[in-house]
Formats: structure tokens, sequence, C-alpha cells
């Protein structure tokens, strides 16, 4: 881009200075101590450079091995799966996020208002999400104006399917008495799903015969599905696919194993030195709110006690690795999203937890995760050497191969090449929309079809 336009300041990740005034401005608001302030915006640089310093390392030895890989199995998976820590990053350091931020609380307060919502949504540090979806729109060509309606549209819909979920949210904790919903990008893949689990039910009519316990098999696993194991086995892996000696093997399994490990630290960081921010705008939305709301949006995390969540994510692990190298038109090599957490809580929501059902859609679902990730990786790899302190071009592709949203992503690809004014991708792009939205709204009859059920039970 030649200049300064709108587009640029929004969406360009060196306006990272910008983003650092705008948190103090937010915490003074909030009668913050200068410590407090001074301690968050630290930690928020130091993820940053950290993330991008780890980057720039792994690159240096990952890329050789993997171009031994490409050499001996003629596979194009020539880019790295970093997780969702640098696709976070390079969101929250735009001011772009700021601004879906501000504009998604003023429609949530609406909604609320209006009664089109019961959901206050606190889970501010996950629009991120949203606003990846928008920057994408905006890096293949749409601009600021449309990316945000696009966006603002996802949002509604979000709100929409946090109250429909909420009775299979109580049914699942055990609890009626919960205000917890979620307004996590993860449920939009629940249409999807949901259209998944009925032709699973009349292919394998006797799927929810065959049992499973996934708390024993959890246990069972232990340490070998930890983050480091992953890596570790994914390194030896592509050493022994990319014939490389024993040494360079080893050296490259504990590389990966480490990096995960270090990946989730910095994640940490980056959540933690966002919390005063994130406080400061709950308080302030809690009191606009008023008595308008009767559930509370948060981060999926809170089915985490359900074991199902887990068990499947190890089994999907290999599948997901498999399929990565079977794939059509797939160039990303799981690593950071293998445990796939981008995939399963939307898989728990609509099977109820049954968990033969939910690897079997998790299957057939992951090559939509692969494909959007192979496609949204310039993007994230553009972005993210936005960042870097210093001008290195040697950082090759990443992506994150379970990233949530990825039905989304694909359509901000295809409004964003729309933008040119190319009446293919315009005519593609309006039936992708189409068929996008008569999903949901079917989805939306079977949720409230189901509530309907739940309220006859509790008659009982």
């Amino acid at each position: 881009m030649g200049g300064f336009t709108l587009n640029s300041f929004f969406t360009y990740a060196n306006g990272l200075v910008v983003v650092c005034l705008i948190f103090v401005v937010l915490m003074v608001i909030g009668k913050l101590k200068t410590t407090k302030i001074v301690e968050s915006v630290v930690k928020f640089l130091i993820a940053i450079m950290a993330t991008a310093s780890l980057v720039v390392l792994l690159m240096q030895t990952y890329n050789v091995d993997i171009g031994k890989l490409v050499k001996q199995t003629s596979l194009k998976l020539n880019i790295i799966d970093l997780g969702w820590t640098p696709a976070a990053i390079i969101t929250w350091s735009s001011a772009y996020n700021l601004l879906v931020l501000f504009v998604m609380m003023i429609v949530n307060l609406i909604l609320l208002r209006k009664h089109w919502t019961q959901t206050l949504d606190i889970d501010v540090f996950d629009i991120w999400h949203l606003s990846f979806v928008g920057l994408l729109a905006v890096y293949m060509g749409a601009n600021i104006v449309v990316s945000l309606v696009f966006v603002i549209g996802l949002g509604i819909l979000k709100f929409i399917n946090s109250d429909l979920m909420k009775p299979t949210f109580n049914d699942l904790m055990k609890d009626q008495n919960s205000p917890m919903t979620s307004t996590h990008m993860n449920y939009l893949m629940n249409p999807i799903v949901m259209l998944l689990n009925d032709i699973c039910t009349l292919i394998i009519p006797g799927i929810d015969k065959i049992n499973f316990d996934s708390a024993k098999l959890n246990k069972a696993v232990g340490f070998w599905s930890s983050k480091f194991a992953t890596g570790f086995f994914l390194g030896i892996l592509i050493g022994l696919m990319g014939r490389i000696n024993a040494k360079d093997t080893l050296g490259l399994a504990f590389l990966l194993g480490a990096f995960l490990e270090l990946f989730n630290v910095i994640g940490s960081w980056l959540t933690s030195s966002l919390d005063p921010i994130i406080q400061v705008i709950t308080d302030k939305l809690n009191k606009k709110a008023g008595t308008d709301v009767k559930f509370i949006g948060l981060d999926w995390a809170f089915l985490s006690s359900r074991p199902e969540v887990w068990s499947v994510a190890n089994i999907l692990a290999p599948c997901l690795i498999i399929e990565a190298f079977l794939l059509p038109g797939n160039r990303i090599i799981p690593l950071g999203g293998l445990i796939a957490m981008g995939i399963t809580p939307s898989l728990l929501v609509i099977t109820r937890g049954k968990v033969m059902r939910m690897i079997v859609i998790g299957i057939v679902e992951i090559p939509i995760f692969l494909w959007s990730a192979t496609l949204t990786a310039p993007f994230i790899t553009s972005m993210f050497k936005n960042i870097l302190l210093t001008n290195n071009n040697n950082i090759g592709l990443i992506g994150s191969a379970t990233k949530e949203g990825p039905i989304e992503q694909l359509l901000a690809i295809m409004i964003g090449k729309s933008s040119s004014g190319d009446v293919k991708f315009i005519g593609m792009t309006v039936v992708a929309l189409a068929a996008y939205l008569l999903l949901f709204y079917w989805y939306q009859r079977k949720m409230k079809q189901r509530n309907k059920s739940y309220i006859a039970e509790s008659k009982n």
C-alpha cells in the first residue's frame, strides 16, 4: 500500500504504539494504579517480542528440515502451524481489533435493549477471532466499512447462538441455574456439525450403541498427550519421512516439543497482560447493560471439565496429521493446533457428549480447517512480519491449522476478492453467504426444537 490510507492505519500491526496508548488511556479511565498500567503494557510487548523471536529461531532449523521432507515425499507441506498465539498477537496489535471491540460492545448493548439477545458478552479477549476475520477480508481487498458490516453480521449470529445453546450448556454442566453461556467463534461451526450429525444418524444408525469411557482414556494417555510429547512425536515423524539423520531428527523433535510448551506460556502472558483492560471494559459493560442481562457470555473453556473434549481432541490429533499428508490442496503441517481445541467444543454441544459421533464428525470436518489454514497463511505471515523488530526475510509461511471460524475465514477471502469488482467472484460470494445464512436458519430451528424438549422434560 502506498501512502497513508484508512485501511493501512487500522490493519497494519506496526500501529503498535497507537494500540499501547489506547490501552493506557483505557486503564487510566478505569483508575488503575500506575504500576499496574506499566506492568500490563510491558507484559503485552514482551509477549509480542518473545513470539517474534521464537518464530525466527524456529524457522532457522525447521525450514531446513521441512525442505528435506518436501524433497523426499514431493509433498508441498511448507506452512508451519504455530497455533493460536501468533494469530492472536497480530490481531491484538492492530487498531482494527479495538475498533471491532468498541463496535461489538455497542451492538451487544443494542441487542440487549431490544431484547433480541439475553447474553452480555464479557469474553472480551476472544473478540480477536472476529477481528481476525475482518482483517483477513481487508487483506484480500475489502475496505474497512465492508469488513465491519461482515463482522457485525457474524457478531449478531454469535449472540443469537449463545441464547440457543444455553439449555444445552445447562444439560452438559448439570446446572439449571448457571448464567454461563458462550459467544466464542468455535460455535459458529454448529450448523455444519448439526448437518453432519443428521447425516451420521442416517448412515450409521447404531453409532450411539458404541460405549466409550473418556475419563479412562484421558487418564491412560496422560503425559503422552501433552504439548511437549505432541511436538516431539511430530518431529520424529518429519525426521523419518524426510530421511533426516538420527541426531538431527532428535534435535528437531526436542525443538518442536519445547516450542509448543513455550508458545503456551507466551499465550498466557498475552492473556494476563490484557486482564486489567478487559476488567475495565467488563465493568463498563455491566453498568451500561443494566437489568436486561440474563446470560453471561464466556470463553468456551468452562466446558473443559467435560472429559469428552480432551479424549476426542487426543484421538483427532493423529487423524489431523494423516489427513494433512493426504488432503489435496493442503500445505500446512499441524503442530501448534494439533490438539484440536478449535474443533471439539462445537462437537460436544451438538452431539451432547456422544463421543463416537464427535470422532466421526470431527474426522469429516478436518479438511475445512486445513484448507482454511492453507489459504490464510499468507495473511498471517504478512501481518506477523510487520511486528518483527528486524527485517527478516528468512521467515517462511506460518498459519494455524485448527483456527476457530474456518467457514467465516473462507467467506472473508471471497468478500475480499469480490471487492475487485469481478462478477464471477461477486456471484460466488452472494451464493456462499446465502447458503451460510440458510444453514444457520435451519440450525436455529433445530435448536429451538431441542430447547422445547428440554422444557418438556423439566415439567415431567
